[in-house]
């Protein structure tokens, strides 16, 4: 029996009820996996793996991943800055929280009083509440997500503050892109990763640090830039934060996957930049890219794993 490592998830919760022996298999390797067998490849590559939320081994929130896998097992080579998300889950929803955890990893207490989209949101006396919250780390739960970078930003545009369905948000924001053009906004490889640690597990060779990137879209959002250009500009600097990392790693396959990927947008613009880059990318065509895909790569983790 194999299941995922957050204990809350219903196929979980029902393979403990069930009286075998149950492995774990880390959720954003199983994503990895996933794609591997759906491409039918084996061996050494280089995963990426964005979604919304998955458990590391550490039990911190996950979703902005980088994972070198082997026949065997994988290293979290590089990862997401990570940030808080204030009220923890409840930031699913609520993409301005998403951009207030964002603001205060940036800002400090200084974030409670920017004059920006997200921010206005709340009330006065609600958003002063989800500081203090995230001074002190209470009910502010650490997370590297992708997913939830997308969030943030969609409500720093002003796009969407409170959703009424899982990603919302970011499909908002793929679809205001459009065919506008312009170039990436600015981020940064930083080397020294355990700068943004809690634990080991956190701490890989390479954090992506989005901090240049959000600063830029602060800019752009003071000067009434259109949304349709700071999303494509968001886009395009994913893309090209993926090829860095991987120039990085030096491994030649490179796998797409997670939900994140269902975005049309981000998947073409990766997909061309590792080619241009001399890379072989590998995405999903016909097994879901987010969670439907999970059963598939627990169990192609598993055979993985096993002795022949």
């Amino acid at each position: 029996m194999v299941a995922d490592l957050h204990p809350d998830y219903l196929s979980s919760r029902h393979a403990a009820t069930l009286g075998l022996p149950v492995e774990k298999v880390q959720h954003h390797y199983a994503h990895v996996a996933a794609c591997m067998a759906e491409n039918e490849i084996e061996g050494r590559v280089l995963g990426v793996s964005w979604d919304g939320t998955g458990y590391g081994p550490d039990g911190s929130v996950w979703g902005g991943e980088f994972l070198l896998t082997t026949d065997t097992s994988f290293d979290r080579v590089a990862t997401m800055r990570p940030f808080r998300l204030p009220g923890g889950e409840r930031a699913v929803r609520e993409p301005r929280r998403s951009a207030l955890g964002l603001l205060y990893a940036l800002r400090g207490a200084a974030a409670e009083h920017l004059d920006v989209p997200g921010n206005a949101a709340f009330e006065p006396a609600a958003r002063a509440l989800l500081c203090q919250a995230l001074e002190r780390g209470v009910n502010a739960p650490l997370t590297t997500s992708a997913g939830r970078l997308f969030d943030a930003v969609a409500s720093l545009t002003d796009l969407r503050h409170i959703s009424t369905f899982e990603g919302q948000a970011a499909m908002e924001l793929e679809a205001a892109a459009g065919k506008a053009g312009g170039n990436a906004y600015p981020f940064v490889l930083a080397p020294e990763g355990a700068r943004f640690a809690t634990s080991p597990w956190q701490a890989p060779a390479t954090v992506v640090d989005w901090g240049p990137l959000v600063e830029a879209i602060l800019a752009d959002v003071a000067a009434r830039v259109p949304v349709g250009v700071i999303s494509a500009r968001f886009h395009r600097s994913l893309a090209h934060m993926i090829v860095e990392v991987a120039l990085r790693v030096g491994e030649p396959r490179v796998v797409l996957t997670g939900g994140c990927f269902q975005n049309r947008l981000l998947l073409e613009l990766t997909v061309h930049a590792l080619r241009d880059a001399g890379f072989r990318p590998y995405w999903h065509q016909r097994v879901p890219p987010n969670d439907g895909g999970i059963s598939l790569g627990q169990i192609a983790a598993m055979v993985r794993a096993s002795p022949s």
